[in-house]
């Protein structure tokens, strides 16, 4: 298949023009080629890759269900989402070890799955925000070792609170098999820093649910904005974080180190209504931007990553910085920038085709029409 008079964004995420022909699933090449589909007049973009999603569409990662993780894929490739990590909550092990398993073994149409994000359970109790506090626990190496077996090494994102157990062992030695975040951690600066020198290179949805920063202490927040080893996620949908902080986030972090994530639940898609999230009744007002618990604390998100690009460009962030912080940075946080988050040769034809009003015309996944 050839896509010809493509206006498209380029491995180095500058705009060029021409045609792209895919092969076996990938892009075989880049230039003038021969006969295609004309796609003049709209912008290619690499599809979105979103690494913290616990459910749309109606459902969730952590029903432990391949019906409901058809759900995601399918809601999620709608908005142009390529790749995704189905990410669980703070739950038992045992409940753990059966979603993890049943992640490994799923296959669908849609969206892939890039990998397996454990949001939890080694969190701190006073950060768990939305998380089941009867299920937070120290971490230990052994229980890390018994999820990652049983989904076959899938895990590529874990997220600890380091000051809520003796982590840095832990932290050295998880961080060999998969990316560790800091998160849902009232960790002081130092607490945080020692984190990061021992492995930690990532932050969960920076800002909430972890230490603010103030003008005599850092917390979380400002020691990993501080830290250029770090990359931070961020949910954009404009309820989380306001849209001058995410100006400002993004003055620090660059064109390179912010992830935009959904954090997204079940109900992501459907409107107002009640809905679950990891065993507890969460809900959805009209006109709301975020799903909550009963006492008003923010659950999850209901926004998608497409959304959350368009978001960005009118809170002020350049089209390049947008951009890249939804495609190739969340593919690079779990080590899959080889494979996708970007329109190069050799690479996955996982590809958006956006008009005038930068909305979805049609979304290819390894060079299949979604």
């Amino acid at each position: 298949m050839i896509f010809k008079n493509c206006t498209f964004y380029n491995e180095f995420f500058e705009k060029e023009f021409g045609d792209i022909e895919i092969e076996n699933g990938v892009i075989k090449q880049i230039g003038i080629l021969g006969e295609g589909k004309d796609m003049s007049g709209l912008t290619l973009i690499p599809g979105f890759v979103d690494i913290h999603v616990h459910g749309c569409g109606g459902g969730d990662a952590s029903d432990a269900s391949k019906e409901s993780l058809s759900k995601m894929t399918e809601e999620l490739a709608k908005h142009g989402v390529t790749s995704f990590c189905p990410t669980t909550m703070t739950l038992s092990k045992e409940k753990l070890i059966d979603i993890v398993k049943i992640i490994d073994k799923f296959s669908g149409s849609g969206a892939k799955v890039a990998g397996i994000n454990l949001e939890g359970p080694f969190i701190a109790m006073s950060k768990k925000g939305a998380q089941n506090g009867d299920f937070v626990r120290n971490g230990t190496i052994g229980e890390f070792d018994e999820l990652h077996s049983a989904c076959s090494g899938k895990i590529k994102l874990i997220t600890i609170a380091p000051e809520a157990f003796d982590s840095e062992e832990f932290i050295k030695y998880t961080s060999k098999k998969c990316t560790v975040s800091v998160g849902h951690s009232a960790a002081n600066a130092n607490e945080c820093k020692k984190a990061f020198d021992a492995g930690a290179k990532h932050v969960t949805h920076l800002f909430n649910a972890m230490t603010a920063m103030t003008h005599r202490e850092a917390g979380v927040a400002g020691t990993a904005l501080d830290d250029e080893r770090v990359m931070c996620e961020l949910i954009c949908d404009g309820g989380h974080i306001c849209p001058a902080v995410v100006r400002n986030a993004f003055d620090i972090l660059g064109e390179d180190r912010g992830v935009v994530i959904s954090d997204s639940m079940r109900g992501a898609g459907l409107g107002e209504g009640e809905f679950e999230l990891g065993g507890q009744q969460v809900f959805v007002e009209k006109g709301g931007k975020y799903a909550i618990l009963a006492d008003k604390t923010i659950a999850a998100s209901i926004t998608n990553i497409h959304q959350e690009f368009k978001n960005l460009l009118s809170f002020g962030i350049d089209f390049k910085t947008a951009l890249k912080s939804c495609t190739i940075n969340p593919a690079r946080a779990i080590n899959e920038d080889e494979h996708i988050g970007s329109i190069q040769t050799g690479k996955c034809a996982d590809l958006v085709f956006l008009d005038e009003n930068l909305d979805i015309k049609e979304v290819y996944i390894n060079g299949i029409l979604a």
